[in-house]
């Protein structure tokens, strides 16, 4: 698919405003984290000032990353009045201003300007640079940064490959394409430092995230003849792994790894009553399709939504959603 340069709007926008308020997705993963922590430092070098606020904590396993401690987390604005502090804001990973978990503070009079890659995107912003064939938000930061003639320092190379690589998967998953491929290499050259990215990603898991890997673990049925894989995070998991959501971070990929996995569904607990549902899929499956039946979204490979009922009731619902969309495609 071929790349969608960033609107010219969007360029002027960057280059006119002075302060940015970033904002990413609920639950932000490795992309948005690592797209804001670089566009952030993208702007300094165009001498203005941003803000990163989300709503919910950073997952513990990037609170190494350069700049992760500066991120305000809460429902609460990093300032009484946006308007009066920001110009600009930034939604980063966003299909719906819904999705940032803060859409009443967002919407109250600034411009945004809509930076994502997943698909069914609202275009709500006043500038909407949306591009579906992207293997991460953080390749189109780094085409951002081109676009601009701004160059990126070693710091920004390196938080926008832990971008790159945590949303394909360290280049496994169907999204690390020829362009993923060629950013990674771009990165590098710029001074992004991949030794870095793989010990922060895979080998610097706080304690509480193995114990709860583990206890997700023991809640793995297989299905759908061994191609659906379904797992569980419940309060109770959490507490006795004394783990907290940010502990969760990546546990999907763990039964996704089993020979002959097309798919996988993790349900976690929110409250009594509802839960949110994380779907993988391999190759031609499209999970997306399934999320957005449920007012969720994603990729195709990648997606999630919300849903009511306990915890064993939702995951053998989507189960058996996800065993009829195999059957389906086989037909």
């Amino acid at each position: 698919m071929t790349p969608i340069d960033p609107p010219d709007e969007l360029l002027q926008r960057l280059r006119g405003a002075e302060r940015f308020l970033l904002s990413g997705h609920v639950n932000p993963d490795g992309d948005s984290i690592g797209s804001a922590l670089g566009l952030v430092r993208l702007l300094a070098r165009l001498g203005k000032m941003s803000t990163v606020w989300n709503r919910d904590e950073t997952p513990a396993v990037y609170r190494v990353l350069p700049g992760a401690d500066r991120i305000h987390v809460g429902d609460v604005p990093p300032v009484a009045d946006l308007q009066e502090h920001f110009d600009v804001i930034v939604t980063l990973e966003c299909p719906s201003l819904e999705r940032s978990g803060l859409e009443q503070a967002l919407d109250g009079g600034l411009p945004i300007l809509n930076l994502d890659h997943h698909l069914g995107n609202e275009n709500y912003g006043e500038v909407n640079w949306v591009d579906t064939g992207a293997p991460a938000l953080g390749e189109m930061i780094l085409r951002l940064s081109r676009a601009l003639g701004v160059p990126l320092t070693s710091e920004a190379a390196t938080v926008l490959l832990v971008a790159l690589s945590s949303d394909t998967g360290g280049f496994r998953f169907a999204n690390a394409t020829t362009r993923a491929f060629e950013a990674g290499a771009r990165l590098v050259t710029a001074g992004g430092d991949p030794t870095d990215v793989s010990k922060w990603l895979h080998e610097s898991q706080p304690e509480p995230s193995v114990r709860l890997l583990g206890e997700m673990l023991a809640s793995l049925e297989l299905s759908g003849g061994g191609r659906v894989a379904s797992v569980l995070l419940t309060k109770e998991m959490f507490a006795r792994a004394g783990a907290s959501t940010a502990h969760s971070e990546g546990l999907i990929n763990h039964p996704r790894s089993i020979a002959g996995v097309d798919a996988v569904v993790l349900v976690r607990e929110l409250d009594p009553g509802e839960c949110k549902v994380s779907l993988r899929s391999r190759g031609a499956l499209d999970v997306e399709r399934i999320a957005r039946r449920h007012s969720g979204g994603g990729h195709r490979n990648a997606a999630g939504f919300v849903a009511e009922g306990d915890s064993k009731s939702v995951s053998e619902r989507a189960v058996r959603e996800l065993c009829t969309e195999i059957e389906d495609d086989e037909v």
